[in-house]
This record gives C-alpha cells, structure tokens and sequence, in this order.
C-alpha cells in the first residue's frame, strides 16, 4: 500500500502534506513525492526521492518550493517499478500542468501504455500510475474542468486505485478518484484535506467522510463535491474520529512497536469497553445481524491474512468450544480460488486491523456474492471491509503504526472471543453465569498483560544473549500453537532470520530435524488445567533439550512440570486456557523487537513490508 495525502486550504500546503506524509509512512517508505500547483507558472513545482522520508526531506531543503496553499503528496510501496527517483510519485504530464499520485495497481496499463506511445507519449517510467496523467491530460483538451475529466478517465482504467490529481491551472481543486482503495475527505474550517487514512490530516480535524467504491471527489477550501463515476450525486457518510494527534506519536518512545506493545493492557480493555450492561448480557452496538439470523449459522468460516489470521486461529478453538458451530479458518488469498462450499447459512467472519487489505475485502465481496452473512473484525472506523459487511466489531484499540501488528492482534482476539460469546447467548448453548465467568475473566486479563510488560526485562536480556542466533524455532499445542506461529511471523518480520512455528505434536512428524546444538526453541505450555496437553508438551520439551536444544518455556504459575527441562523460564499469569495467548503473545512480541534493535533494524518499518496490502 502507499500514502497519500492531499489539500486545500489557508495553510502552506508543503507543511500540511509533509506531516501528512510522516504520519502515512507507515503504508510504504520505498519512495515520497510532493506536488504543488504553481499558478504563477501554469506548471507543478514538485520533488521526489527514493527512499525514506528523510531522502525527501534533504531534496527539499535544497529546493526553492512556492508558498501554495494546495498541494499533494505520496510514500511509496513499489509494485510496478523499482523503488528508485524516476518511479517515485508523483507523476507529471509531459507539459507540467498535471500530476498524480496513486496507490493501487492499474490492471490494464500495459494496453493504455501502448495506446499513449502509439499517439506519441513519451512515458519516463516503469510505473502503471504514469499512464493515468497522460490519459487525463488528453482528456482536459475535451473536458476543461478537472473533476470532469478524471471521471472519463476513471471509465477506462481497471484494477483497485485511489488516484489524487492537482493541476497547475485549476490550483484552487484537488480531485480523488477511488475503486477497491482507501481514501477519506477531512473537513476543516476553510480548508479540507485528502488522506489514505485519518492520520494523514488528524493533526488538523477529526472530522472525516468515507468515501464508497467508485467515487470521485473534489475538495476546495470551502466545498467538497462527490460523485460516482458517470457524474451523478453519490451519498457519503460522515464520522468524528475519536482520537487525536498524540496518540499517533512516539510519545517518548524509541519506536512505535515499542509504544503499541505497551499500549496494550489499555487496548484489550477498550475492546471489551461497553461490551457486558448489567442485565448480564452482551451487547454488540455494530451486530446488524438479527438473533434469527445468527440462530440460522451453521458453519463460520473466518479469513484474514498474516497476523490476523493466527488471531482466527485462536478464536476457532474458542468459538467451537462455546458454540459447538464448526469453525473453518482460512487464508483470505486462497479463500475465493478453492470454490469454498458457503450458503446463507455461513457466517463470513473477516478480521482486518485495516479494513482494507485487498485480499480480505476481495474474498468477502466473494462470499456476499455466494449469499453468505458476512461480519468483519476491523480496527478503523469508516474504512472498506466494515462497510461493506453485514455487521463489525470494532475493536477501539487506537491507532497501530508500526508495521508488526501487537495491540491489533490481541484486539482481534478479543473481539472473537466476544463475538464466540455473543453467538452462545443468542442461540442459548451457554448459561448465563457460564458467561459472566469467561467475562470475568477477560475482564481481569489487561492486568496480566501489564504483568507480563512490567517483567519484559527478562526477555530483553535473553534477546540480548541470543544476538547472534540465525535460526529460533516456536512450539505450542491448543492455543499455544497459533501464538508459536505469530512468534515465529514477528521474529521473521523484523529481525529477518529463519523462524517457524509448529504445532508441537507435529515435532516427530519431520520439524524435529531442525533441532541442533544451541538452537533455541521457545515453547508455549498449556496451563495444567488442560492435564493431558500439558503432559505432552513436558515430553516434547524433553526431546528436544535432549538433542542439543536450548529450551526457553513459557509456563503459567505454579507449573513446576516443565522447570527441570527449561533452560529459561517465563512465567505466565494464571488464566483459562483458552484466554492464554493475550498473555503469553506479549513476551514473544518484546523479544523480536528487542532482537531486532540490538541487530540494527528498523524495528517500525520493516524492509519490503507495508503495514496493510492494499493489492492482491
């Protein structure tokens, strides 16, 4: 995914798109651009440079910009194109009046290409995005006025895009374009903004508009026009943000992970905020799904992708147990290929911190089109997926910057745990103080993930001695092994070394093989509540320790099983099992943090990754 920002105000728009490109960057950091239209020249005053956003930053300093008060800027994840100067956003007609930035992938570019270098075009890049101004240059030579012309563009062009022009003599307009891609209007006091996200314009006002598929929109200072792609009024729909600038900040911290992670015990507890009235039943305010109809499921099928998907690994062992409903997780890459077997009876559950991950809303506009019920598990308000499913849960947890998931993940967990829950109650499998127990429970769980933060310096200093280890291998069974898999995706993610998680029952079955001298092995006990699980994962721990493994156990309290066989010990809070993973994730997340510091990384961003995949 890229970032994109766009304004048109009072303020001096380099300033404006600037810090709305250092709060985006977290979407892509290969390239940045700006563009500001110069009326004085009839021409775009622009620069860009691969790179981080500090690269932009020194050709800016050495680069005389207007003072204009409308202006567009971008951060770029290369998809067509190396991430080098010539294919950085943004991009300009051959006569300068036009530039665009764009986040997306044109799907027939190739063909539009030909066709432009056919009637004498001269394209300077590698990009899909440059065919889009060359298009829409031709296009004002028929239909003069800006938002005319890009929606004749906007008919030709095929794939997912958010396009945002500026145009040198139209400099009081910036037009946006969207089809299977975020983009969301900031309305301001005499100024109105652009924004892939919210974060781009927060600093300025929390007042946004969702803007739906196939729509175009054209801000000025003081208006904000939306239409659909054949000119006719589209509805819009408008929402307050309910947090501010500071909250999208480092606040002191080194990284943002760092942050996030600790923000944790404070997120979980947002989740479940409101969640529980005291007629002792749950009540979800986004459930638009009826009693009858949730009574009428007899299959959940839930799909995510990465980190969301081992947190619906977690919920299918959870949601099962409760409700007794077979539970299917799958990648939402591979959902819609497989011809999944789904009806009006299947509940589509789809988790996404984003809302916008393009694999995940392209297999719920699937499962719609089969007749299923579909409810999403989002993080942010207005955004594509929520909106475009039958019910949300929103998890409340705050804006997540860092590319490595941690607040979103253990959110999501606990929104399906609501979710497994508030099926059980309305189809009657679980009495009610059954519920007010697990509630219970939940409740007191941000008060174990703050125990667990408070004793990360035990990790800290085992990442420290492991500085030098290329390989770590996670185990775990039940829960545990979702959460071994999601220690083994951070470590990957941020400090690049071989990592892989097993089920630990699978360890003879070949994963065993792996195991050498000094290799480190983290595994997740169950607690000894689950007597016969725990037995087994005490073996396992034996066998490999007796092959040369260097043991790191995560056990709950009073656990002393595993002490003799571990060779570093992690205690966990005392919790039922199946709410474990909100405690025993944390220290995993501390680690490959920790280790990725110590090797040099950039822990936040994190090299060839975005925080969201906005094309499949």
């Amino acid at each position: 995914m890229c970032g994109i920002v766009g304004y048109v105000g009072h303020r001096n728009a380099l300033d404006v798109v600037m810090g709305g490109l250092r709060r985006l960057e977290y979407r892509g950091y290969d390239s940045g651009g700006v563009a500001l239209p110069d009326p004085s020249t009839g021409r775009i005053a622009w620069a860009k440079k691969a790179g981080k956003l500090a690269n932009l930053d020194g050709v800016l300093a050495e680069t005389t910009m207007p003072e204009t008060t409308t202006g567009i800027g971008h951060t770029r994840w290369a998809t067509h194109g190396a991430p080098n100067d010539r294919n950085a956003h943004p991009h300009l007609s051959e006569d300068g009046r036009l530039a665009v930035v764009h986040n997306g992938i044109i799907e027939n570019f190739a063909v539009l290409r030909a066709e432009l270098e056919a009637a004498g075009h001269e394209l300077l890049s590698e990009t899909d995005t440059e065919v889009v101004v060359h298009l829409l240059s031709d296009e004002l030579q028929r239909t003069p006025a800006l938002d005319d012309a890009v929606r004749a563009v906007c008919q030709r062009l095929e794939g997912a895009f958010t396009l945002v022009f500026t145009d040198a003599r139209q400099p009081d307009v910036v037009v946006g374009a969207r089809r299977n891609s975020p983009l969301v209007v900031g309305r301001g006091d005499g100024e109105n903004f652009l924004g892939s996200d919210v974060s781009a314009f927060i600093e300025f006002t929390r007042e946004a508009v969702e803007l739906g598929q196939d729509q175009v929109v054209a801000i000025t200072r003081d208006s904000m026009t939306v239409t659909d792609f054949d000119g006719a009024p589209a509805e819009t729909t408008s929402y307050h943000v309910d947090w501010d600038v500071s909250a999208a900040e480092k606040g002191g911290y080194d990284w943002f992970m760092l942050k996030e992670i600790d923000e944790q015990p404070q997120a979980v507890a947002e989740t479940l905020l409101g969640r529980y009235g005291r007629s002792g039943r749950l009540q979800l305010d986004e459930m638009r799904l009826s009693d009858d109809e949730l009574r009428d499921v007899d299959k959940i099928i839930i799909i995510a992708c990465g980190t969301a998907s081992y947190a619906g690994l977690v919920a299918k062992y959870a949601i099962e147990h409760w409700t007794r409903i077979p539970c299917e997780v799958e990648l939402a890459s591979e959902f819609r290929y497989r011809d999944p077997i789904i009806d009006r009876s299947t509940l589509v559950v789809a988790i996404s911190q984003s809302g916008e991950t393009m694999d995940t809303l392209m297999a719920i506009r699937y499962a719609r089109q089969q007749r299923a019920r579909v409810l999403s598990i989002c993080n942010t308000n207005g955004s594509t997926i929520p909106r475009e499913s039958d019910a949300v849960i929103y998890t409340h947890a705050g804006p997540e910057v860092a590319v490595a998931s941690t607040k979103g993940f253990l959110s999501q967990i606990v929104a399906c745990y609501l979710l497994g829950l508030y099926l059980a109650q309305v189809r009657g499998v679980k009495y009610g103080d059954e519920i007010d127990a697990i509630m219970a429970a939940l409740e007191k769980l941000p008060a174990g993930i703050q125990r667990m933060l408070d004793e990360g310096e035990q990790v800290r200093k085992l990442a420290a001695e492991l500085v030098d280890t290329r390989s770590v291998l996670f185990l775990g069974r039940h829960v545990g092994y979702p959460v071994a898999l999601e220690g083994a995706l951070k470590l990957k993610e941020l400090a690049y070394l071989h990592a892989e998680g097993f089920a630990a029952g699978e360890l003879k079955h070949g994963p065993i093989a792996l195991i050498e001298d000094g290799i480190p092995v983290f595994v997740v006990v169950p607690p000894k509540a689950r007597d016969q699980l725990q037995e087994k994962i005490v073996s396992n721990i034996q066998e490999i320790r007796a092959r040369g493994a260097l043991t790191i156990v995560l056990a709950e309290d009073g656990d002393d099983d595993v002490v003799p066989y571990a060779d570093h010990l992690i205690r966990l809070p005392k919790v039922p099992t199946l709410l474990q993973p909100l405690v025993a994730t944390v220290p995993l997340q501390i680690f490959a943090c920790e280790l990725a510091g110590l090797l040099g990384h950039d822990v936040d961003q994190p090299r060839n990754l975005a925080k969201s995949v906005t094309v499949e």
